[in-house]
């Protein structure tokens, strides 16, 4: 059976899942609805409809997964517990500090209406979270290490964004260097959040606005930036398209740890990713859990999943002979 899929928010994040419909063959795309004009939003797939936000809900019955493209500092808190009394959802909601919050919220919506919602998908929270959980288990006496970078990071340059005289930005997220060496060197060092990255924001500003606001209001950004040595860069809109074009990432999980009677032993864990496209990598996880909450409400699962809840096979279209005889 095809899977039916809609994307709310066309952004870089919903074209992503788009073109990772696209290699997946057994789902469809259905419907794009977004904030902005239909009449403005061209997509890649030829005769599918976009319809306004408001009118999702109307479609509800024509749509097996709706997909929320939206970002996580405003969007996503108030969407995902609204449209799962609708639908089923899958977001990338990515605020850490924040997840049992949102995930209580769209448990309830999720559960009182028959649905199945998954949250925080995507490649971290996502793989990396994955990658966390196995190695902890595999070594339960280590320590954990994650590094993100250097890359964009589109939550954090979202929430620059929704400052007030911002008109346009682009946050890195860069690892310390000396940190890493550290880390991978078996050392175990006891490092702080301001140890292992720093940011780095290009920043361009509405004409006349307070760009001393605009930097204390980044700087001091609770969940973002107020735990890192950030610097702030304004730059105009034709740097920034000529020299910041791109949406690259990518990073490190690391867990060290040691077995044998007395500890004798020592090993590094380590799981990477070097990412073209953060949106387009992460669409296509989303596009994988989709289909798992689809088959998991297709046998009566209902309420909010993280992916430590989703068996792998679940995000494969294989069948459980196919992944035994190539995979395992």
């Amino acid at each position: 059976m095809t899977i039916k899929i809609g994307i709310l928010g066309y952004g870089n994040l919903g074209r992503g899942v788009e073109c990772a419909i696209k290699h997946n063959p057994d789902m469809e795309l259905a419907a794009v609805f977004t904030r902005r004009d239909p009449e403005d939003v061209h997509i890649l797939t030829e005769n599918v409809p976009v319809y306004p936000a408001a009118e999702a809900i109307d479609r509800k019955d024509d749509i097996d997964v709706l997909i929320l493209c939206g970002g996580s500092a405003t969007d996503l808190p108030k969407q995902t517990p609204e449209y799962a009394k609708y639908f089923n959802v899958v977001d990338s909601f990515d605020t850490h500090a924040r997840i049992p919050e949102h995930f209580e919220a769209v448990d309830k919506a999720a559960g009182e209406s028959g649905h199945t919602g998954l949250i925080s998908a995507g490649w971290d929270p996502g793989m990396f979270s994955l990658s966390r959980m196995y190695a902890n288990a595999v070594l339960p006496g280590g320590h954990d290490y994650t590094f993100w970078g250097r890359g964009v990071s589109q939550g954090h340059s979202d929430a620059i964004r929704r400052i007030d005289g911002v008109k346009d930005a682009r946050q890195y997220t860069i690892p310390v260097e000396s940190a890493l060496e550290a880390v991978r060197s078996g050392s175990d060092p006891e490092l702080t959040t301001r140890q292992k990255h720093t940011r780095e924001c290009f920043v361009v500003a509405e004409e006349g606005a307070d760009l001393a606001r605009i930097e204390k209001e980044i700087v001091t950004m609770p969940n973002y930036f107020a735990d890192y040595d950030t610097t702030v860069h304004f730059i105009s809109q034709e740097e920034l398209n000529r020299d910041h074009r791109g949406i690259p990432h990518g990073g490190f999980v690391i867990r060290t740890g040691k077995t044998g009677w007395n500890d004798e032993n020592s090993h590094v864990i380590e799981y990477s990713l070097k990412l073209d496209s953060n949106p387009e990598f992460t669409a296509s996880v989303i596009v994988a859990y989709a289909r798992a909450v689809y088959r998991l409400n297709q046998e009566g699962q209902k309420g909010c999943k993280t992916v430590f809840d989703i068996a792998p096979a679940y995000l494969s279209p294989e069948s459980g002979e196919e992944l035994r005889k190539y995979l395992l």
